[in-house]
């Protein structure tokens, strides 16, 4: 048996700066997850570490454990691998004042 795989835009084009974060995704039918962001223009600033977030209802947060660097280049691509989530994932990020990237962030899961 094939096992079942399914991958998430959660964010698409969109200008991180500040506090920032993805759209949450509900995923606890998955037993691990691939979170990518890739950066689709030139950064401005210094890019942070993000760190991946879990919830139990989709609207209340707290860090998972996982981090990875924000790519500092145009077209730069990180990972992180998750397991063991619960319900619901995200990415989340706090850029310096005047730091700022649009990102592309997808959640590769596999049953």
């Amino acid at each position: 048996m094939l096992p079942e795989n399914f991958t998430a835009i959660v964010a698409r084009n969109e200008p991180w700066s500040g506090k920032s974060a993805s759209e949450p995704y509900e995923a606890g039918w998955a037993r691990e997850a691939v979170i990518f962001v890739r950066a689709l223009k030139a950064p401005v600033g210094r890019m942070p570490t993000a760190w991946v977030e879990i919830s139990p209802d989709g609207m209340h947060w707290m860090r998972e454990g996982t981090s990875l660097e924000i790519p500092s280049v145009k077209d730069g691509i990180a990972a992180a691998r998750v397991a063991h989530f619960g319900n619901w994932l995200r990415l989340a990020a706090e850029f310096e004042d005047g730091a700022e990237v649009p990102v592309l962030v997808t959640i590769h899961l596999k049953a």
